[in-house]
């Protein structure tokens, strides 16, 4: 598939403009209030137990961490007014800013960030990394928690502070002691906007209120780090799954940011003297075909290896962004194009000629005998809809028993949790993608992971995979963390926990009278009307 077909429709709509009914918002949209389209569909509301972004963007407003991460990668205390480390790196005591609430009017105490991170650990890939190192995690009183470690571990700001999924997000005790993999009941964070749960229609509407008890962090906004100041009153989330109702209503004015419009969409806003069209991240967004490693075919490695010559990073991202090379990366690795630990080993297995002659005669090397493949895939978010429409053009091509199973995005990222068999209700193969910084080392990677159980949804078992993490981690300088990354890129391509199928610049629009947008992904604070 050279060129996606899928909203082709939506081109042609996009020519007619002036024909669609006006999208019924409200027609006066209050200065104070910033309407949004999101990407996909709010389905969860708890930032642990999924990876979902639009989770992710949804937890930012309303949940606040220790450490924030600036665009540098930097660590930057935030609800932390500071920490200190003694016995030789072993014991790093962190104390809360003064007069930290919850939304729902109750302090902030070191208890509840003691539940929190030990929620996070279980399920986050650093968190994971820092566990078994944690000899005590406790509250020494109500302003301070000590982490107590059986060995030093240089990385304990940075796992605190980075924003990959899930973030270190920080809420009230009683909900924090939620099993990790089960979703809480209760959204209360302490960060720049409350919740407003009577509001919240899953597939139609969310909204959140300035938190006016929110006590921002000094610095410059920078990512997820700096003060997070919030400019409006409210935020409203308008789910609109339809491009040519989303384009129309950022065109009248009825919504104010369409967080990811396709790229026939952005041609036409482009014309649009009123509307703002940019990068949402400096870093290009790392995608990924993603395997279930417990069930057939794909718990066999040449199985998964078999797919290798078949797939055209090219194809994929073209299907995201359109023809402008500029605009994607078809020499994707294991980390994100443009970062330091990006290098070429083993690349000839993506990058060489393409085959799906050669595919086939792999798979039926590896023993493939008409097993069905589920591939599951959503309809309504730009990206991993493209992606899975080439993966199913691939698997026809590869004449697999092919089960494509399409659905919103919310249902892909309830499935995608599922470990029973096909037969069950299982999957095969999802395609999605990621944040630049999330890919920019092991430590954020999670579908790198080879854990097993413990491991991203696939759940692969990779020991070498592990090790090989494990000492990264422990690397003394950049240099040694680059050879490390390369022996890393070529155990990925030999084991295939998931094939990368590129990365690609995400464009997001809004109105030109907006302005202070924090890049990196949809945030919420600095942003202000003109």
């Amino acid at each position: 598939m050279q060129r996606r077909s899928l909203l082709a429709g939506v081109a042609g709509a996009a020519a007619i403009t002036p024909a669609w009914p006006r999208f019924a918002i409200g027609q006066n949209t209050a200065a104070r209030t910033l309407k949004f389209v999101p990407q996909a569909n709010l389905t969860s509301l708890d930032p642990i137990w999924t990876t979902a972004n639009v989770t992710r963007n949804h937890a930012w407003l309303v949940y606040d961490v220790l450490y924030g991460m600036d665009a540098e990668f930097q660590p930057q205390p935030q609800m932390a007014e500071g920490h200190s480390v003694a016995d030789d790196g072993r014991a790093w005591t962190f104390t809360l800013r003064s007069g930290l609430r919850f939304h729902d009017g109750e302090p902030v105490r070191a208890t509840d960030c003691v539940a929190s991170l030990k929620r996070w650990m279980k399920r986050n890939s650093n968190g994971q990394k820092l566990e078994p190192v944690v000899d005590e995690l406790a509250a020494l009183d109500d302003r301070r928690l000590r982490f107590k470690l059986k060995r030093p571990f240089p990385r304990l700001l940075a796992s605190l502070a980075n924003p990959s999924n899930p973030a270190a997000f920080i809420m009230p005790e009683r909900i924090a002691r939620t099993d990790p993999f089960q979703q809480i009941r209760e959204t209360v964070g302490s960060g720049p906007f409350k919740f407003l749960a009577s509001e919240y229609n899953s597939g139609s509407f969310a909204a959140y209120e300035r938190n006016a008890a929110y006590q921002p962090a000094s610095g410059a906004p920078s990512l997820t780090a700096g003060a997070k100041v919030a400019h409006f009153d409210r935020v409203e989330w308008h789910i609109i799954t339809d491009a040519a109702t989303a384009s129309a209503a950022l065109q009248n004015g009825e919504i104010d940011w369409y967080e990811q419009p396709p790229p026939e969409i952005q041609q036409l806003f482009r014309r649009n003297r009123a509307i703002t069209v940019e990068a949402i991240d400096r870093l290009p967004n790392p995608a990924v075909l993603r395997f279930n490693h417990l069930h057939p075919p794909f718990n066999d490695k040449k199985m998964r290896q078999a797919l290798l010559p078949a797939v055209s990073q090219t194809d994929y991202m073209t299907a995201i962004v359109g023809p402008d090379p500029a605009l994607y990366s078809d020499t994707m690795g294991t980390f994100t194009p443009g970062t330091p630990l990006a290098n070429d080993a083993g690349m000839a297995a993506l990058t060489g000629p393409r085959s799906i002659a050669r595919s086939r005669a792999l798979l039926k090397e590896a023993g493939y005998t008409n097993q069905p493949i589920r591939l599951i895939g959503p309809t309504d978010i730009l990206a991993p809809a493209a992606m899975t429409q080439v993966a199913g053009d691939m698997f026809r091509q590869l004449d697999v028993n092919l089960d494509f199973v399409l659905t919103d995005w919310g249902s892909v990222v309830q499935r995608r949790a599922s470990r029973e068999p096909l037969e069950k209700g299982g999957w095969s193969v999802f395609l999605t993608a990621f944040a630049s910084f999330e890919f920019a080392d092991p430590s954020g990677n999670f579908p790198l992971r080879g854990n097993g159980a413990g491991a991203w949804f696939g759940w692969p078992t990779i020991p070498r995979l592990e090790e090989l993490r494990d000492a990264w981690f422990d690397a003394p300088d950049l240099d040694s963390q680059k050879k490390l990354a390369r022996e890393i890129q070529l155990t990925m391509l030999d084991e295939v926990p998931y094939i990368p199928v590129g990365a690609y610049t995400s464009m997001t629009s809004f109105r030109r009278n907006l302005t202070g947008r924090v890049p990196g992904f949809a945030l919420f604070w600095n942003i202000r009307r003109g």
